[in-house]
């Protein structure tokens, strides 16, 4: 599907169901297992939403990740998987928002309880996470 077809059928049809390339979003979304369905967005987006986005430059790759600052008139932005964090991303930017995630013949949508406690305590554990991440860098330094 061409890049102009994915925001077109969002604004058309209002959805597109789709399977995601890469892992920043892991462990949410796995590459070739889970699919994602995104719909148009309406109004201004708010913490944990996870916004599909053309990043600046673009280069005709989309981004989908998770909005982790809403500012006066931007996002703060960072992949699941991800450490560096995106700012400066528009309203104007966003493409689509994730609306579910297929696995496994089940559907999670982003208004269930277990989506919601997931996208909370995940962005709450980046310290940590970050941590975890330097702390095993450091040991693979050691080892070699």
């Amino acid at each position: 599907m061409s890049n102009s077809s994915i925001e077109e059928e969002i604004r058309t049809a209002g959805r597109l169901v789709y399977s995601n390339r890469g892992t920043s979003m892991l462990p949410l979304i796995r590459e070739g297992k889970d699919a994602v369905v995104l719909v148009r967005p309406e109004g201004r987006l708010r913490k944990y939403d996870v916004p599909l986005y053309k990043p600046k430059p673009f280069d005709g790759q989309y981004v989908l990740h998770r909005i982790i600052r809403v500012r006066g008139n931007d996002y703060i932005i960072r992949g699941d998987n991800c450490i560096t964090k995106e700012i400066g991303i528009k309203d104007e930017d966003i493409v689509g928002v994730l609306y579910s995630v297929l696995r496994s013949g089940r559907e999670l949508k982003t208004t269930d309880l277990k989506y919601r406690l997931y996208s909370h305590v995940w962005v709450w554990l980046f310290p940590l996470r970050y941590l975890w991440r330097g702390a095993k860098s450091c040991v693979r330094r050691i080892v070699k």
